[in-house]
């Protein structure tokens, strides 16, 4: 922290309160002093402190009341109390609501200036990872799509430019990847980002209502239609339009939408007038439109209408340098939003989130961080939060671990495991029992006595294939 530490200090023995300013100043540290518990709330709601270092007894208002207030206008000051030896137990209960430390009276001033110094070196790491985080922030997330790896820093170039201006976007990529996101950024920081942004996903309507959705229908033009109704291009006029999925249209629509597309121009579902409409087109698709042109069940003109810039979202198990930071960004989120402190992964989740493939992307690790978080029950969440997808990933013996919790006495975790190892063994040699024995490296009476022993034979004959 370059700038110069400010510290508060409020109580009500003018000596004390002028040894500890002095001893402070001696140390380069900006001061200020007041001399009664009203006075410091008045402080702390005026100005802002490094540390705040309060008597626990006060005229007006106590030690207790300060901190609190404190922790309400300023919750990266930290706070030092200072107590009588009679208040300890008071004292350990600011601890408790969040004071950092206290000191019992008396002391000496070489005392107070360790723990302030201490606590000065605690505000300059969290001022630091602030700063860290904030830089991360702008250098790898963009509108909530998060990454540092070179794949993500294409995309990223990549909407940066498109998104200044109208030209139409094709996103491809699996699901789960963020196509949605991406979409997202394009609009809001394109010159269309005050006008509308409309969404349709195309898979979710059959086709009828779909087409209805799309360019809106005339009263009376199909069973139901009660009334006009304008169609999502009419809405998003002078706006976006964004298309998820476009490769669940049937050809029919096909036909229509490559008209706008060409013409700006559309007629409602039953109607004759002819709409102007100026939209922004976005796409979205993870399907391979180039093999649904070769099977003919996509328009070739209209994937190059379409497909004017390509943005593509590579999968999770091609860019896994980002899945430690995405987890870092969901941990923070879910545990906010359940009111949950979880700073930290175990080092086997980390091993189990790094060699897994995530087939469902980042909406498959944004799940598994969730329900991480919510049965986590000591502050790291541990693999047996995970879901078992994930899990399945590990050798054979972590596996029963986590199976297990931990809770099992080791017995009974070994016979698990030897169970499970001597079925998989026999499996593996094609349920030939001489040379399971043999890769188990024991005789095959004493394979058939292990069989017996959990239950998986009823005689000498009968040694299971798995």
């Amino acid at each position: 922290m370059n700038r110069i530490p400010n510290v508060l200090i409020i109580d009500d023995e003018p000596l004390m309160r002028l040894s500890i300013s002095d001893a402070l100043k001696a140390e380069g540290y900006n001061i200020a002093s007041v001399e009664s518990g009203g006075e410091g709330l008045k402080a702390i709601k005026d100005n802002v402190y490094d540390i705040v270092i309060t008597d626990l007894k006060l005229p007006e208002v106590d030690g207790l009341h300060i901190l609190k207030s404190c922790r309400h206008y300023s919750p990266m000051t930290k706070i030092l109390m200072i107590t009588a030896y009679g208040s300890v137990e008071t004292a350990v209960e600011a601890m408790r609501q969040g004071a950092y430390d206290y000191i019992t009276k008396p002391f000496s001033m070489d005392e107070m200036i360790i723990i302030v110094k201490r606590l000065i070196r605690l505000r300059n790491l969290e001022d630091e990872n602030i700063y860290l985080k904030e830089k991360i922030e702008d250098k790898y997330d963009f509108n909530g799509i998060i990454g540092k790896s070179n794949k993500m820093k294409e995309v990223f170039e990549k909407v940066k430019v498109v998104a200044q201006s109208d030209t139409t976007v094709l996103i491809t990529g699996e699901s789960g990847t963020g196509k949605e996101l991406v979409a997202n950024a394009i609009h809001y920081n394109s010159p269309r980002k005050d006008e509308a942004f409309i969404k349709v996903s195309c898979a979710a309507l059959p086709e009828t209502l779909l087409e209805a959705e799309l360019f809106g229908h005339e009263k009376g033009a199909f069973t139901g239609a009660l009334k006009q109704k304008k169609g999502r291009f009419e809405l998003a006029h002078k706006g976006t339009l964004f298309l998820d999925e476009i490769g669940e249209i049937s050809l029919t629509v096909q036909v229509k939408l490559l008209r706008v597309l060409q013409e700006r121009e559309l007629e409602r579902v039953g109607g004759t007038e002819t709409i102007n409409v100026d939209v922004r087109i976005i796409c979205a698709t993870q399907r391979d439109l180039k093999k649904e042109v070769q099977k003919g069940s996509f328009r070739e003109d209209l994937y190059y209408r379409l497909n004017v810039v390509p943005v593509f979202l590579p999968p999770l198990r091609e860019r896994k340098e980002d899945i430690l930071l995405l987890v870092e960004h969901f941990l923070d989120a879910y545990s906010k939003q359940m009111n949950k402190s979880i700073k930290n992964l175990s080092l086997e989740v980390r091993e189990l989130l790094l060699k897994y493939d995530f087939p469902g992307n980042v909406r498959e690790l944004e799940n598994a961080i969730e329900r991480g978080v919510t049965l986590c029950r000591n502050g790291e969440i541990q693999a047996w939060d995970l879901p078992e997808d994930i899990c399945s990933c590990c050798d054979a013996g972590f596996k029963v671990a986590n199976r297990l919790h931990y809770s099992e006495p080791l017995s009974s975790a070994l016979s698990v495991f030897e169970k499970q190892y001597i079925c998989r063994v026999i499996e593996e040699a094609g349920g030939n029992k001489t040379l399971a024995a043999k890769m188990l490296g024991i005789s095959r009476k004493t394979l058939w006595e292990k069989c017996k022993q959990y239950g998986m034979i009823k005689d000498k004959e009968d040694i299971p294939t798995a």
